[in-house]
């Protein structure tokens, strides 16, 4: 009886640990290191990103720049951001397009994101945490992302 006990307690620390390896360990927020404005909150993060906030206090242009729309860090950003799916945003845009504003950049990987934020002045992405390195400066950690690569 013992010894089921302890191979009880040995599946459910695995199934702990086997959890925690998978966690998803987050969405981060990115500027270019020799720019980074003061912290963001959650509503000016969705303003700059609606583009209804489009200069950063030094009077340089915001350069907002998204994944794709089908990207799973695009969807949990989108959904943390604004509360609604990109396809939810489609009408947004639209409008905005109606009105001479057009959506944020779109690019396809992390790679490409740290490649823009990093050479672009006023620019901000987002990218997953694992990704972060040298060449920009985490402004926002966000809750959700998708799992780092091993």
């Amino acid at each position: 009886m013992l010894s089921r006990f302890w191979l009880l307690v040995a599946l459910m620390l695995c199934s702990i640990i086997a959890a925690a390896e998978t966690a998803e360990p987050g969405i981060s927020v990115i500027v270019a290191p020799s720019a980074a404005p003061p912290k963001l909150s959650r509503d000016e993060l969705a303003l700059i990103f609606k583009y209804k906030k489009r200069f950063w206090e030094d009077g340089r242009r915001i350069q907002a720049v998204n994944l794709a729309a089908n990207h799973p860090l695009r969807r949990a950003f989108s959904m943390q951001v604004f509360g609604h799916s990109p396809e939810e945003l489609d009408d947004y845009w639209r409008d905005m397009y109606f009105h001479g504003v057009l959506p944020p950049y779109v690019l396809a990987s992390d790679e490409a994101v740290i490649r823009f934020v990093a050479s672009t002045p006023g620019a901000i992405g987002y990218i997953s945490h694992c990704f972060v390195d040298h060449r920009v400066s985490v402004v926002m950690q966000l809750d959700n992302g998708i799992a780092c690569p091993r």
